[in-house]
């Protein structure tokens, strides 16, 4: 809740205020409320108290039960979501943090980790007992898992800033990974569900469906999804510190 008794939800649209602005707000409002967990909530996709029930409404969707294959990011709350996924045999592919390898994404196969799977649904797990992988080896994906920091019912959204789930996405869309509607859904406590307008830019990816501990909310967003690398986007150091981004932008101009 905020100072003023409303939660952040119903917070009036405020177009001046940059996404930081809005992540800083988030943050705090989830630790006021009590329902951050560890570790914590600020600089990070925020932990928060009920990811597991967050999971369980998603995997009871149609969609989920259909996924063979999918993508989702490492963060601690959505954990349980692997997990899950795991359990049910789908295949899950993370995203090395920040991109750093040239094998950039770890794939985890339920059919090889055998007992392992609830340790290799940790991040620690998956780079223990998962597979490196470059894109061209990857699998078509069926479903997107991202992490978020905040997020409107048009599906805008907003990650800790770094822009690497967007990356990721678009390196997909380049390997030919994922389908121009291949469904987005992110798991979110419900004061990360915002009731205003959201700064986007081109590059940032849109939800389709926001799950929370006490709802489904699908968002029918009419967003544009990025084609797949702006590299306009790109600084020159953070290009340079991607080894996969090297070689593709060394290809493309070739």
């Amino acid at each position: 809740m905020r100072a003023d008794g409303c939660s952040l939800a119903d917070a009036p649209a405020d177009m001046n205020r940059t996404k930081q602005n809005i992540r800083e707000h988030v943050w705090q409002a989830l630790e006021e409320a009590r329902v951050r967990r560890f570790p914590g909530t600020h600089g990070r996709i925020p932990n928060f108290v009920g990811a597991e029930q967050a999971a369980d409404r998603l995997c009871e969707l149609d969609f989920w039960k259909r996924a063979k294959v999918l993508k989702c990011n490492p963060d601690s709350p959505q954990r349980p979501v692997r997990l899950r996924a795991l359990k049910e045999g789908k295949i899950v592919y993370m995203a090395v943090p920040r991109l750093r390898e040239l094998e950039c994404f770890i794939e985890l196969d339920p059919s090889r980790l055998g007992k392992k799977v609830t340790q290799a649904s940790s991040i620690e797990g998956a780079f223990r007992f998962g597979r490196s992988v470059r894109p061209e080896r990857m699998r078509q994906i069926d479903l997107i898992v991202c992490g978020t920091v905040a997020v409107n019912t048009e599906g805008a959204r907003i990650g800790k800033g770094g822009g690497y789930s967007d990356l990721e996405y678009g390196l997909a869309r380049e390997a030919g990974l994922v389908r121009q509607r291949t469904l987005i859904v992110t798991t979110v406590h419900d004061l990360q569900v915002l009731n205003e307008e959201l700064p986007v830019l081109p590059h940032d990816i849109p939800v389709d469906y926001i799950v929370t501990p006490t709802a489904v909310i699908e968002t029918h967003t009419r967003l544009p999804r990025p084609k797949g690398i702006y590299w306009e986007y790109l600084t020159k150091e953070k290009i340079h510190a991607i080894p996969y981004l090297q070689q593709l932008r060394s290809s493309n101009v070739e």
